[in-house]
């Protein structure tokens, strides 16, 4: 009885709704990146903050990880099969793995699923390398409902497999299968039944590997994506999922992949992409009801300025990145001009190729392909770095690269290194 009693409580806990510090999905509460906790270490001992615990066996993949309700939430293959993982916050233990979907054959680089898992109100959503998108029951990991990219969007599964991490917004799971029976759309989070879907063709080349965020522009709810090569950037209204506006110019198109998420605010849009892409700064106009117009304010070909895929992240009104394709050089630009306040900069610290960034409690958490973690006071005048360490070696050795994007969660760091993950306490004593 008391077992049953004690299962009940577990359950009750893992359904509620996740917390402020909680981390529940790609690039936290609002998709920006950005960690509002407080109470932060402002720089790191020598050999970097105190390791708490290391967690192993997860499965190989670059998602990074989730956090909610005393749960952590991942992505990985283990035995053939893409599956999500649940740990214990406290200690890294494995409460379930549930496998949903077969890999997709995929170029050699890659290994394994790159999505990150959305909680929300109980459930995980996560998508495999073929496009499954999956809804599990959070306490157990029990499947709920399933849907295919391919067989229900139209989709083509990319080279480097579907990478998008859903969007749940309400009742409503936003998802991008860039197919061409649905290059976004929104499903009822309840049951998986469509609610409208976007058709954007061409839908291009495949589809991007970015994922969906949801903004306010002029008044109208909308989300906005980066679709592909010949879709470029895209608004939908967030009701009905009407086409609203479209950018398909060189900064949002790029060629092979299209990866790093926009940045909205107000009535202006930062985005970014690699290969052949650039970086441009773009404000959407009013044009009529529900119509809109995208005027470019500041754009760069790929050689002055692109983010390849470690993300970007707007720190008061300027924005900070890694620049250029296998590239982690820090850069600096005003959001409010799209001029380069400075940089870019030669990586620091020995860091090495792409860097992926986090920002928390005035800090820049840039983690460099190599293993190099670097702590960065931004500031709009030139770069300042703080600290730096080195991550333990390569977990696999023929898939060297730290890639999944850092993450902050109750004080805690977490870095995902394929088949394990590591939990750094990067509190202030006494905090």
């Amino acid at each position: 009885m008391r077992f049953r009693f004690l299962m009940l409580a577990a359950a009750l806990l893992i359904t509620s709704t996740a917390v402020a510090a909680d981390w529940p999905g790609f690039g936290g509460p609002n998709r920006d990146g950005i960690c509002t906790e407080k109470g932060l270490l402002k720089q790191w001992p020598k050999d970097g903050p105190p390791l708490l615990w290391t967690a192993k066996n997860l499965g190989t993949g670059w998602g990074t990880p989730s956090i909610a309700v005393g749960t952590i939430f991942g992505i990985g293959t283990r035995d053939g099969k893409d599956g999500v993982w649940a740990l214990k916050e406290a200690d890294g233990s494995e409460l379930w793995f549930t496998p949903f979907a077969n890999p997709a054959k995929l170029l050699q680089q890659t290994n394994g699923p790159a999505s990150t898992p959305t909680y929300h109100d109980g459930k995980v959503y996560a998508v495999s390398t073929n496009g499954t998108l999956s809804c599990l029951d959070a306490a157990a990991g029990k499947p709920v409902w399933k849907k295919s990219y391919v067989t229900d969007f139209g989709g083509k599964v990319p080279a480097w497999g579907y990478t998008d991490s859903v969007l749940v917004d309400g009742d409503k799971v936003i998802c991008t299968p860039g197919g061409t029976k649905g290059a976004i759309a929104a499903l009822k989070a309840a049951t998986g039944d469509v609610v409208w879907k976007t058709e954007v063709n061409p839908v291009g080349n495949g589809n991007g590997y970015s994922s969906p965020l949801k903004a306010t522009i002029l008044g109208v709810p909308m989300y906005v994506a980066v679709l592909g090569q010949s879709s470029g950037l895209v608004g939908v209204h967030a009701d009905t999922g009407k086409l609203l506006w479209q950018y398909k110019k060189t900064p949002a198109a790029g060629g092979v992949a299209q990866i790093p998420i926009p940045i909205v605010h107000g009535d202006h849009v930062w985005v970014s992409t690699s290969y052949g892409g650039g970086a441009a700064l773009l404000q959407i106009v009013q044009a009529g009801k529900d119509e809109f117009e995208v005027k470019e304010i500041k754009a760069y070909k790929k050689p002055e300025l692109n983010n390849h895929h470690g993300g970007m992240v707007l720190v008061g009104d300027h924005i900070y990145f890694g620049h250029n394709q296998n590239g982690g050089d820090p850069v600096c630009v005003d959001f409010k001009t799209g001029e380069i306040a400075w940089g870019p900069e030669k990586p620091p610290a020995g860091g090495q190729k792409s860097a992926a960034v986090l920002y928390a409690d005035g800090r820049l958490y840039f983690r460099y392909e190599n293993g190099v973690m670097v702590l960065i006071d931004p500031s709009p005048k030139e770069l300042k770095v703080v600290s730096s360490f080195k991550l333990p070696p390569p977990d696999i050795k023929s898939y060297p690269q730290s890639w999944p994007h850092p993450v902050i969660a109750n004080g805690k760091l977490y870095i995902r290194d394929q088949n394990v993950m590591y939990c750094y306490d990067v509190r202030l004593p006494g905090a």
